[in-house]
């Protein structure tokens, strides 16, 4: 392989990397925000998966940046199944809070990754960037093909005809 290509291959795989960084942290954002909001106990925010790379205590929280970039996670007090909460940290536990406070946070990693898409998509737009909006003349189907023994044929149409309307 040539080492243009190599660079070209690497290039890519960084671009994807830090597209799914950004994406992530803002769907592992909408999780943690949301939780907090809610007023349940976020004990890890992380960015990636596998051993820690690096990592910091703040509050009740440990923010992780791990090994693997392919995802990220936010670990809440109370969310898995069978984990015992002691009687004092039930208030800021999730599977103690409402069923419409469980399913905000649920909800929120996907509701800011549609958010993250507006904003991109109006900034996109407000930099004047064009909007592709179709004529009906492209729009139309193109005849390509016609069998002889067709009703087509014997209608008289040819490759390339467009439909313009559909008599019923």
């Amino acid at each position: 392989m040539s080492p243009d290509i190599i660079y070209v291959i690497v290039q890519k795989i960084w671009w994807f990397l830090v597209v799914l960084g950004v994406l992530v942290t803002f769907h592992e954002f909408g999780h943690f925000i949301v939780a907090r909001w809610a007023g349940v106990k976020v004990l890890k925010f992380s960015l990636g998966f596998g051993p820690k790379l690096l990592s910091r205590q703040i509050g009740d929280t440990e923010y992780l940046i791990s090994a693997i970039p392919l995802g990220g996670y936010v670990k809440m007090s109370g969310e898995d199944m069978g984990e015992i909460v002691p009687p004092e940290e039930r208030e800021q536990s999730f599977a103690h809070k409402p069923l419409w406070k469980r399913t905000l946070i649920v909800a929120a990693g996907p509701g800011f990754n549609f958010f993250l898409s507006y904003l991109i998509f109006s900034a996109w737009l407000a930099m004047g960037a064009p909007l592709p909006i179709p004529t009906f003349a492209e729009l139309s189907p193109t005849i390509d093909a016609i069998r002889a023994d067709s009703p087509a044929a014997q209608a008289g149409l040819h490759v390339g005809d467009r439909v313009t309307r559909i008599d019923a």
